[in-house]
């Protein structure tokens, strides 16, 4: 089943991405080939380090955000998330208070969105969740990602 086919029959709508409270000099999407890359993403309305401010949980949803956030800006470069063939690499940065050490579980979050839309096979990629001090704007996760574009 097609993801744009899956977005629909979930009743998920893509959101809109915010304003950032600062001008990124970067392209959303770089295509090269049959491999589109994306730029770091992430959902602006979870602030804070997770593990303090932020719980695992709200966490866990801002990654959820921020894979639907990657498959508009996607949708908008390819004309469609059909185009997409397989995810192959995410890094998920986690703003982590000292001490916190689960970030695979909120990377879990972008994971289990994709394979929602892409199947286990496709939707699952490689993937590193790492703790970080410090994200733009003070978000919580941020997320960036390599495709592979269908021929």
């Amino acid at each position: 089943m097609s993801p744009e086919t899956r977005l629909e029959e979930l009743g998920i709508e893509l959101p809109d991405p915010p304003a950032p409270p600062f001008t990124p000099r970067l392209r959303p999407v770089v295509v090269h080939g049959d491999v589109a890359y994306l730029s770091g993403n992430g959902d602006l309305a979870c602030i804070g380090r997770v593990g303090a401010e932020v719980d695992v949980a709200r966490a866990v949803e801002a990654a959820r955000t921020t894979a639907h956030l990657m498959c508009r800006s996607l949708r908008r470069e390819l004309g469609s998330l059909d185009m997409v063939e397989r995810w192959l690499k995410v890094l998920v940065l986690v703003r982590s208070a000292p001490g916190f050490a689960d970030q695979p579980l909120v990377a879990n979050g972008f994971t289990e969105a994709i394979a929602e839309l892409w199947g286990e096979e496709n939707g699952v990629s490689a993937r590193s969740a790492i703790g970080v001090a410090e994200l733009p704007a003070g978000m919580a996760v941020e997320v960036e990602a390599v495709v592979a574009i269908a021929p």
